[in-house]
């Protein structure tokens, strides 16, 4: 197993994500499968394990409480966060975190997160005097129940960099979605960039982007067969990673024995890619991106010309999400911090954005299929 530093501490350069746990037939988790997983991974050198209070629908801290607490709780490293992504949360850390502490059978968690950072939450993190959240973590951090603080973020790089301005000096770790996909597509390079200025380390999540990127075209796979043969495409994806020197822990949400076992054999060693293969990599994710997108380059010509003042840019940056995933949750989420007349349904259908796109975007059309999609 590769480890990586992190403050005195070696951390297993793979992580367990405890978001998608085996199930059986009635969606409830296979515990015994599960404490078999854990069982290898710690054999084989995992030491990180990472849970959230919904993951499961809450069952996935009560069940890694109980599959952890057979193993020495100084062998292994827990991080738990808090789930301000819902707003009826907010104000409620002190109780959330005691719950957290006793469905996971430990007296303090060795790394905590704020959930989540996006548009629908970022002013009530921020917010400190009203719900005083940030204020009781800190506590919990000075009477060594959290040994590491930090966040994770789906929001985009403004998100990100108004949160790391008001809280960056209290942040240890940030954990992002980042894979070869996304290190354009949702800007995962500019937000290491933002998260390097402030000497806060990556953690990676979604590393093959929910299991898009082993699911990818049979001219793409031959394509990097020619650059490494017979190399796996969960293998390319973390592969990708390992060329990224920021990035300290890639969670993997590992699903049945199967995956599990070839995953610490990827990360039994270190082969980051070469430039070369790097490249290809990239170009195969724009090539993916660019067959179900619109080729906005946010030039923002359209925006001075819309009698609605919308952001057209964001709006298309978000019907691209939303239209390449198939859905999901990021568009609605961002949408939902919008007020109503921001909207994609706030487009009057006046085209005169249109008339000034250097991309000829039929902009109007969108904001209708965007609405249509999103119900």
């Amino acid at each position: 197993m590769i480890y990586k530093d992190f403050l005195g501490k070696k951390l297993s350069a793979l992580g367990m994500g405890c978001m998608r746990l085996p199930c059986s037939a009635d969606g409830k988790i296979d515990e015994a499968a599960t404490a078999e997983m854990v069982e290898y991974a710690i054999n084989k050198g995992v030491n990180y394990f990472d849970t959230a209070w919904g993951y499961h629908d809450g069952e996935s801290e009560n069940v890694m409480g109980r599959v952890l607490s057979k193993y020495p709780r100084e062998s292994f490293y827990l991080a738990d966060k808090f789930p301000g992504y819902a707003s009826a949360n907010w104000g409620k850390a002190e109780e959330i975190f005691e719950q957290q502490l006793k469905k996971c059978k430990v007296e303090y968690f060795d790394f905590y997160m704020f959930h989540n950072l996006c548009d629908m939450n970022v002013d009530a993190y921020l917010d400190d005097a009203k719900y005083g959240d940030k204020t009781y973590l800190l506590k919990q951090k000075q009477n060594g129940r959290i040994k590491h603080l930090g966040f994770s973020a789906h929001g985009d790089l403004n998100i990100m960099r108004r949160f790391l301005e008001a809280y960056g000096d209290i942040m240890e770790f940030c954990q992002i979605q980042l894979n070869w996909l996304d290190w354009d597509f949702q800007n995962a390079k500019a937000k290491v960039a933002l998260l390097n200025e402030y000497n806060v380390p990556v953690w990676v999540m979604e590393p093959l982007r929910g299991g898009k990127l082993v699911d990818i075209n049979t001219d793409y796979v031959n394509r990097l067969n020619e650059l490494r043969p017979e190399v796996s495409l969960p293998e390319w994806a973390f592969r990708f990673i390992q060329t990224v020197p920021e990035v300290k822990v890639t969670l993997s949400g590992m699903s049945n024995f199967k995956q599990i076992k070839e995953n610490i054999e990827t990360f039994s060693e270190e082969k980051p890619l070469t430039q070369q293969e790097w490249g290809a990599l990239l170009a195969i994710g724009a090539e993916m991106t660019g067959k179900k997108t619109l080729p906005c380059t946010a030039c923002r010509y359209c925006t001075t010309y819309c009698p609605m003042e919308l952001d057209i840019p964001k709006l298309i940056e978000l019907y691209n999400e939303h239209r390449y995933s198939d859905g999901g949750f990021i568009a609605p989420m961002a949408l939902s911090a919008l007020p109503e007349d921001k909207k994609p349904s706030a487009c009057i259908g006046c085209k005169a954005c249109e008339e000034v796109c250097p991309q000829l975007i039929k902009i109007s059309e969108m904001m209708q299929d965007f609405v249509a999609h999103l119900g």
